[in-house]
């Protein structure tokens, strides 16, 4: 027999406070406006401050507050500088996304040059380490004090943390810590603070326009249960389930939104 009360909506954000790196474009770009529109106010990290002042005017036409903030993922010394300002303008932070991230190409793996090989790490794992870090601490300890019910801190990671191709080697290693970081600070900052992990496979941003994309389609109609490529606002789901309460019995755990490849 169903339950004829009615139920919360359990992915209302409304009152939360939304950080979110490598937010300014992309698959960042949708996640802060989807937590927008369900009620959270959105802090925009990116190197680019200015591509972060336009999303951050997109957040305020849909009621919420925004603050923009030049971030580079890749200095230890900017998560705290980051942290700092979050709490400086809003007093708290109720979810981080850890979505900042690159992977530049290289001639072969025999031609990867220690700072290429130092960047790639820097941006796609050191730096989310640190600001996982700094800020999870803070949740924890405002839940503890009883501030805030808790946290949730999303990685981004990639399907080349499982399956890396020849282009990818460096970049999939650094993906594959963060999957690693996922499961270890879920025990770390339990049970106040859930840590998990989206693990998108090839999405159509403004990366893909640099792809064949006549190649990409016929690879990706046998390649793939799904016989394509994902289109950005497809992210959305995945970043609200985890963000939100519906998700408060889930931690340390992976989620594949890659399209079903073969």
């Amino acid at each position: 027999m169903s339950d004829s009360a009615p139920h919360p909506d359990l992915f209302d954000l409304t009152g939360r406070v939304a950080v979110v790196t490598g937010g300014s474009r992309g698959l960042g770009r949708e996640m802060v406006l989807a937590f927008a529109r369900h009620g959270a106010d959105v802090v925009v990290a990116s190197r680019k401050f200015d591509n972060c002042v336009a999303v951050a005017r997109e957040v305020e036409e849909l009621g919420r507050r925004a603050l923009p903030f030049a971030y580079h993922a890749g200095e230890w010394d900017a998560a705290e500088v980051l942290a700092d300002a979050v709490h400086g303008e809003f007093g708290r932070c109720d979810v981080l996304v850890n979505n900042a991230g690159m992977s530049p190409l290289y001639p072969s793996v025999d031609a990867i040059r220690e700072d290429l090989y130092d960047k790639v790490m820097d941006v796609n794992l050191k730096g989310p380490f640190r600001l996982s870090a700094i800020i999870g601490t803070r949740m924890t300890t405002a839940a503890e004090a009883g501030e805030q019910a808790g946290g949730s801190i999303v990685f981004v990671s990639s399907i080349a943390s499982q399956r890396p191709g020849p282009q990818e080697i460096v970049y999939g290693a650094a993906k594959a810590g963060v999957n690693n970081l996922t499961h270890g600070l879920a025990r770390t900052f339990g049970p106040h603070v859930r840590v998990n992990c989206i693990v998108p496979g090839p999405f159509l941003t403004d990366i893909s326009k640099a792809w064949n994309m006549e190649q990409f389609e016929a690879a990706a109609s046998v390649g793939y249960a799904l016989g394509r490529g994902g289109q950005p606002n497809e992210i959305v789901g995945a970043a609200l389930y985890l963000a939100s309460d519906a998700s408060s019995y889930t931690t340390g755990t992976t989620i594949n939104v890659d399209g079903g490849p073969r």
